[in-house]
């Protein structure tokens, strides 16, 4: 019955499925199904009984659904011995000094001989020298890292990208493999990634343009300078990575990888600690490859947020993508906002970055929005983003190595007493040495989440993700009732009913959900089959 439920579950998108229905019709997925009732109370005794074994609770949690990461940054999520062989591959050398990875000087060929700068050596001969590859290692991450007067946990995290910027994107094939492998052994299905590409020609339009002080008088000299021209150039490489990704994965091959069953989605990340008419050039640039391809959801702003022209120029930002939006009305927008802190910055400069964020610059998603609680009316804030559905992703390991926020200084409780949705996400996963299935471990641990509330964390993962169409769920953040094409049916079962197969067919949203549905089901009939106690000793 098992192999059935997994065959047939696909093919309500073809004509099968109709005949099927007609020829299964005394089977229909009253069959399959056992009551909600019956299982989450299950699922949640088990959960109760193993949260207090990290071990068990690890086992438990690693193959729960989680549905979506939607805050995950591609260059960050690539764990640090990856970057390593890729330098190998690309004849780079390591400053000693700095241990950073460089460009040689010049090239021999030879992967071992490339020729160095002073004080460097080639990466390969890294490889024989286990001291210097754990330096290495604990310089393009945050493993072992101990702050120290010298330097903050905040600044080595984002030290750490400047030292593996030399590596060559053709690898990106390689590390989109990489991170979606790791999130299908988890039980993730879907990834928003954040990345940026080339965009040297906008930025060249951008300094010849110079700051026209007028946003509509901007856009249209940057689209007369041919910015567009950057769209196909972004299209192009995305194809190049993707083809790449799916050989190395062996897609649609038998012994294909797990990474090719997840569905992968990109954000336009901008750079806002640069000069204001890059930003809005970068962020424009954002909007049109949004507008003209069907891979890149939405757009982000990326950088610490802390920096001096990322503070300077805030609102001004927030003024910006404001008024792009209502150019483009259908670009969804995720930002990166209150990831600050107290004494990062001055308590005046608190005041409003969420805020903002949402009201000017009409923000559906917030990365981090750890500062809500400083920032003017928090509670009123609180509310607003509860009314709005405006979903925090919550980025738990990487607020406490960055910001030194963590437990009850983070907002977390505070956030899910008053509502706003939020999701659990890993922010730069590679570079905190972490996964998703450790951010639940964390929120588990540090708020004595149960069941249910993971649950309606990992279904709101899917719930604000920018994946097109309608929602399965007849109310935003209330995964109670489904849609009324789906009314009938018993939601995730292998066989939907004609009307809802066609939503399905409609709505990659609407199809992701259902499946989140199904591995639900799956993974706590699973937990009646097994149980979570060790075998007793005779």
């Amino acid at each position: 019955m098992k192999i059935t439920k997994l065959l047939l579950f696909p093919l309500y998108k073809s004509n099968l499925y109709f005949l099927l229905i007609v020829l299964l019709l005394g089977v229909h997925t009253s069959s399959f199904a056992k009551s909600s009732s019956q299982i989450v109370d299950p699922a949640s005794r088990v959960f109760e009984s193993v949260r207090a074994n990290p071990l068990a609770l690890h086992a438990f949690l690693l193959r729960m659904p989680k549905g979506a990461d939607l805050h995950s940054h591609l260059s960050g999520a690539v764990y640090a011995e990856t970057y390593l062989h890729n330098a190998v591959d690309d004849q780079l050398c390591v400053d000693l000094t700095k241990l950073s990875l460089l460009e040689p000087i010049a090239s021999t060929g030879n992967a071992q001989k490339p020729v160095c700068q002073e004080g460097g050596k080639p990466v390969a001969s890294v490889l024989d020298d286990q001291n210097l590859y754990d330096a290495l290692v604990d310089s393009l991450s945050m493993r072992d890292f101990l702050a120290s007067a010298g330097i903050s946990g905040h600044d080595h995290f984002f030290a750490s990208f400047a030292k593996f910027n030399a590596i060559s994107s053709k690898h990106t094939g390689e590390w989109l493999v990489e991170v979606a492998n790791r999130a299908a052994l988890q039980n993730e299905q879907y990834l928003e990634l954040m990345q940026t590409g080339n965009f040297d020609h906008t930025k060249k339009i951008a300094e010849e343009t110079g700051w026209l002080n007028d946003f509509a008088a901007q856009r249209n000299a940057l689209l007369a300078k041919g910015l567009r021209d950057d769209i196909g150039i972004y299209s192009r490489k995305l194809d190049q990575d993707e083809k790449l990704q799916k050989q190395l994965g062996h897609c649609g091959e038998p012994l294909a990888l797990p990474a090719c069953q997840v569905k992968i989605r990109y954000l336009y990340q901008i750079q806002r600690g640069f000069p204001r008419q890059r930003v809005f050039a970068q962020t424009l640039l954002g909007f049109e490859i949004a507008s003209h391809d069907s891979r890149v959801v939405g757009i982000n702003l990326v950088m610490p947020e802390d920096g001096r022209l990322a503070m300077q120029d805030y609102l001004l930002q927030m003024q910006m993508i404001g008024f792009l939006h209502s150019v483009y009305p259908k670009v969804h927008i995720s930002l990166h906002a209150g990831e600050l802190s107290h004494g990062l910055v001055s308590p005046e400069q608190l005041c409003c970055h969420v805020r903002l964020a949402v009201e000017v610059a009409h923000a559906e998603r917030i990365g981090h929005g750890v500062d809500v609680m400083y920032e003017q009316k928090p509670y009123e804030l609180l509310k607003e983003l509860a009314a709005k559905h405006v979903l925090i992703e919550t980025n738990l390991t990487s607020n406490a190595v960055i910001l030194g926020i963590e437990n009850q200084d983070h907002p977390f409780p505070i956030e899910r007493q008053f509502g706003v949705p939020l999701a659990l996400s890993t922010d730069d996963e590679g570079i905190s040495r972490i996964d998703l299935t450790h951010e639940f471990e964390r929120a588990v641990n540090s708020y004595h989440l149960n069941y249910a509330d993971l649950k309606q964390m990992v279904r709101a993962s899917l719930e604000h993700s920018f994946l097109p169409g309608v929602s399965l769920w007849a109310k935003v953040d209330s995964f109670e009732h489904p849609v009324s094409a789906c009314a009938i049916d018993s939601v995730g079962e292998p066989f939907p009913s004609s009307a809802c197969a066609q939503l399905l067919y409609s709505s990659e949203k609407a199809e992701q959900q259902w499946q989140l549905e199904k591995r639900f089901q799956e993974f706590e009939y699973s937990l009646l089959e097994t149980t979570a106690e060790a075998p007793r000793r005779r």
